[in-house]
């Protein structure tokens, strides 16, 4: 047997999804093909502390499952960038803009994209705002409050008052010091995933996620055993292609490599659609929506697992 390629597998951290980032990291350990891969599972505690020294010559690559701020925002990547170490995902440029909610927006709105309105502030202007519904007044109710710097939910609310807006960004704040607040649209939540590098990536089908109530939370995302998705979407024809290509232009937009999942508002009467985000490091557990989404088109798990490492490769000319 040829000698296998040892892959680190990084989870866990010292941001808010901690736990979450643990269960991606168990899913991509146990489904590496074995008689390819050797993998490593690096589990990073949640004061950032490391099991071990990564060198060079320790791992052959690194799959960095880490979700959320110190794992998907740039920071390991440079790390691994500086110990020259191929790695799987989008590099420190991307990863920090599609982290950061307003420079994401930014980069969306240079390449005219369609967003839904919305108003971001720091703490500071915050607390000293005589009239704080004078910096969300250009959106109407309901909206959503968010940390600019966070994933899979956490943070965020749904507000229809400014009594539950100034409770939202408490919470928001609680996270990141630079809150925002998007208006609020009434319509289907849509995800394509992204595969490739940075010449001709490809496009998944679309999926679409299955709200209960006003929005997906964190609970429901995480810890319930509902269904949480349609995959492939129920969509006219026009529409998933119109969401495969604004997928593949949000992606460049950032500079994406690798993967991301992106996400869309989908206004059905008006037939509108909203690129709403874009996460470089999705959820990889089991029931991982952009790994479904690549099983339905004709790519599954194991073997897109092997794609994303081989693109680490390419990238640094191993």
């Amino acid at each position: 047997m040829a000698e296998r390629v040892r892959v680190a597998v990084l989870g866990g951290g010292p941001s808010a999804e901690h736990e979450v980032s643990l269960q991606s990291a168990r899913a991509v350990v146990d489904a590496l093909p074995k008689d390819l891969y050797e993998p490593v599972a690096v589990v990073i505690d949640r004061r950032g502390r490391w099991p071990v020294e990564l060198r060079r010559d320790w791992a052959d690559v690194v799959f960095p499952v880490l979700h959320g701020p110190f794992g998907e925002d740039g920071v390991v990547q440079g790390y691994l960038e500086t110990l020259g170490i191929p790695y799987v995902g989008c590099g420190v440029l991307a990863s920090a803009v599609a982290m950061n909610k307003v420079a994401m927006r930014r980069a969306f709105l240079a390449e005219d994209l369609p967003v839904t309105p919305q108003v971001w502030f720091t703490e500071h202007e915050w607390r000293i705002a005589i009239d704080q519904w004078g910096l969300v007044k250009s959106l109407d109710w309901p909206m959503y409050v968010k940390p600019a710097n966070m994933g899979s939910s956490i943070g965020i609310s749904r507000v229809t008052s400014m009594e539950e807006l100034r409770a939202g960004v408490d919470l928001a704040l609680a996270y990141d010091r630079v809150v925002v607040v998007e208006q609020g649209v009434s319509a289907r939540e849509v995800i394509c995933g992204v595969l490739g590098g940075y010449d001709a990536p490809d496009a998944s089908v679309p999926g679409e996620l299955i709200v209960p109530g006003d929005w997906l939370d964190y609970e429901a995302k995480y810890l319930s055993q509902a269904e949480i998705a349609v995959i492939p979407a129920v969509l006219p024809e026009r529409v998933v292609e119109e969401v495969r290509e604004l997928s593949l232009r949000a992606f460049r937009a950032v500079g994406g490599y690798g993967l991301s999942r992106v996400d869309f508002l989908y206004e059905e009467e008006a037939g509108r659609l909203y690129v709403l985000e874009i996460n470089t490091m999705p959820g990889f557990t089991s029931r991982s929506v952009y790994a479904r989404a690549w099983a339905a088109s004709g790519v599954p798990y194991p073997v897109l697992l092997r794609r994303l490492i081989d693109l680490a490769f390419a990238r640094s000319g191993s």
